[in-house]
């Protein structure tokens, strides 16, 4: 198949990529490497360094008979919607609009977006929260996560563009950007190697759904041919606490060494997990990698990468 991956040089969607490629499909990404890296992008994709609202993008999908829209691109910095919502909603909205026009006009056969879980379902009634929880975001950047979700479903009612939505927990691994607002096992990581002392906000009991790369590129994957007009969440169902996972970090890492708490900030979660049980039903996804074996991998990736500076 040919298949477009949006956002192809960033941490999820070039891991995405790369699973596509080693499955024998053809992968064109696009990505402005506004955050994503170069170096991220597989040697075997077809790059092409657009923003998604650039007029060039139309002209991927004309000439190319694309099959697949795999829709990564976004600004997910929480805190930035905050300050910029008109941004945000412009990125996450008002441009993915464009993309899926070109589905339409040039016989796409499907959408897979990446969406999100925690930002979606704000501060929850029950944990783990499953797709019927009340949808309550708490940020810009849910509300537009969200509201892109419905301009995917219209277009699948009005057009027949088939589509598969994955709502993401808190995704880590290799390439995650250390140095970013968000992903707190590669931000932890990156200040523990350099000898720093990470900060911890709040008393770090608050828990987050941490899933593993690996696990979230397999359902990429499974979406290819099933999931048909679903919307499924993609994590482990397990509440892990910031505290446990700095622990596991140290314990990977081999060193001791003591984080600093801070006073919480305003307006997170306090705890948060996400039903993987319909995925499982519908497309027969399960997480396979613990937090223990997760953060291990990810610590060994960043010191592979740190022995390359050195």
């Amino acid at each position: 198949m040919n298949i477009v991956v949006t956002g192809g040089a960033g941490f999820i969607g070039s891991n995405v990529a790369d699973a596509y490629i080693n499955l024998g499909h053809r992968v064109i990404v696009i990505d402005d490497l506004s955050t994503g890296k170069r170096e991220n992008i597989n040697p075997r994709a077809e790059f092409h360094h657009l923003s998604v609202h650039d007029p060039g993008v139309e002209d991927i999908f004309k000439n190319n008979k694309i099959d697949i829209l795999n829709h990564h691109a976004a600004q997910i910095d929480v805190r930035r919607s905050v300050r910029e919502p008109a941004l945000d909603g412009r990125i996450n909205i008002i441009y993915p609009i464009n993309l899926l026009e070109y589905c339409r006009k040039y016989g796409v056969r499907k959408v897979i977006y990446s969406s999100t879980g925690g930002a979606l379902y704000g501060n929850p009634r029950y944990s783990p929260c499953d797709e019927n929880h009340p949808i309550r975001p708490v940020s810009p950047y849910g509300i537009s996560k969200f509201c892109l979700e419905h301009y995917i479903e219209y277009y699948y009612d009005m057009y027949g563009v088939d589509y598969t939505i994955l709502r993401y927990a808190n995704v880590y691994g290799p390439r995650q950007d250390p140095l970013g607002e968000a992903g707190v096992v590669a931000i932890f990581t990156n200040i523990l190697l350099k000898g720093e002392t990470p900060v911890i906000y709040g008393d770090g009991e608050q828990t987050r759904d941490f899933v593993y790369i690996d696990d979230v590129v397999r359902a990429n994957i499974m979406a290819l041919d099933s999931g048909s007009g679903g919307k499924f969440n993609v994590g482990t169902g397990l509440e892990v606490s910031v505290n446990r996972v700095y622990q596991l970090l140290i314990s990977a890492l081999n060193i001791t060494a003591e984080p600093r708490y801070a006073a919480e900030r305003p307006g997170e979660v306090r705890a948060i997990a996400l039903s993987s049980a319909l995925i499982k039903e519908k497309m027969g996804w399960t997480p396979e990698v613990t937090p223990e074996e997760g953060i291990r991998r990810t610590v060994d990736f960043f010191l592979k990468q740190a022995e390359k500076v050195g």
